[in-house]
């Protein structure tokens, strides 16, 4: 039986938050070890660069977040772990698929538009070519299923509407990807704003939790977390959006069922959901950050993974960026 190729990636721009960690990461792991999955993780350290970066915190955050996911406890080994920029097809793959992409499907993308009022400085092109790029990262790799948030349901589509366009043109090249869209926590809430999904670029620190804050900051953070109106403790996003927030985090913090959590907490106080939460985080992520340590205080180490995941990455990239290129009518 052939193998499914599973693909994602995460931007090392500063932190990495509780959210990325339940709604991306901790899916990851669960996915690689799934059998018949062939997962390929990159460190998208192209994308970051739509976002004007200090050189020497750039270099610093693309290992801290090589630490960050072995740390999580994705298997380069097995899978495929590699930093964007060691592979060159990303870029050359991407300058192909412009051309055969529409001005007016980037004027539509949301992120777009969202980042651009954030940067209104620095509204330059790569911000809006961010998608065709992740198309790219995508196709390069013949990839099956791409694990994604809701909100990122719009690049994927993208990325298959470029594939189908180009696959009609010159017959079938790319693999048409589907989403594979996390229902429990694939969205973690704003601390501060359950309306909104928490981000790293929040300027309210106490919005978000990094994975790598100290016990006393993420207890602080939970207590200070915004709740709803009433005193009864649901599941009920639409109504109670801060509750369940906290709901979702310690169901996955604990990996309890939803229904039992909720009778856990019939008749108590949302001081009581708090601490509960606070508590399960903490443990869930204590392991987490000693592996971490271990693993960055060792950058020879780190620069081995990404040189042997990179190595692997481009032996699959080359392969279809040959095709691609055959097919357009390229002199190879």
């Amino acid at each position: 039986m052939k193998q499914k190729v599973i693909y994602s990636g995460i931007q090392p721009s500063g932190i990495m938050t509780l959210g990325n960690y339940i709604g991306a990461v901790n899916e990851w792991r669960e996915i690689q070890n799934e059998e018949n999955n062939f997962c390929i993780f990159e460190v998208a350290d192209l994308h970051t660069i739509t976002v004007r970066q200090d050189p020497a915190a750039l270099r610093k955050n693309s290992l801290d977040m090589l630490a960050l996911l072995l740390a999580a406890g994705i298997d380069f080994k097995n899978s495929i772990l590699y930093l964007q920029s060691h592979v060159h097809e990303h870029s050359e793959l991407s300058w192909l698929l412009n051309c055969y992409t529409y001005v007016g499907e980037m004027n539509r993308m949301t992120q777009f538009k969202e980042k651009s009022e954030k940067h209104a400085d620095n509204i330059n092109m790569g911000l809006m070519d961010y998608p065709v790029l992740m198309a790219a990262d995508i196709l390069l790799f013949k990839t099956d299923v791409v694990p994604v948030g809701i909100d990122q349901r719009q690049h994927l589509e993208i990325a298959r509407d470029i594939a189908l366009r180009f696959n009609n043109i010159y017959g079938d090249t790319f693999t048409v990807p589907e989403a594979r869209v996390r229902k429990m926590g694939a969205k973690i809430a704003s601390l501060q704003n359950p309306l909104a999904k928490m981000s790293k670029s929040d300027p309210n620190p106490n919005a978000v939790i990094g994975v790598l804050n100290s016990e006393k900051e993420i207890i602080s953070k939970i207590k200070k977390a915004v709740t709803d109106s009433g005193s009864e403790i649901i599941y009920d996003p639409e109504n109670k959006p801060g509750v369940s927030n906290l709901l979702t985090i310690l169901s996955i913090a604990r990996k309890q069922d939803m229904d039992s959590l909720v009778k856990e907490f019939e008749g108590k106080m949302y001081g009581h959901l708090k601490i509960a939460t606070a508590e399960a985080v903490v443990e869930m992520l204590r392991p987490f950050r000693e592996r971490y340590e271990e693993f960055r205080s060792d950058e020879w180490y780190l620069m081995q993974v990404a040189k042997y995941g990179a190595e692997r990455a481009s032996v699959i990239a080359e392969k279809t960026l040959k095709e691609v290129k055959e097919k357009i009518g390229f002199v190879l």
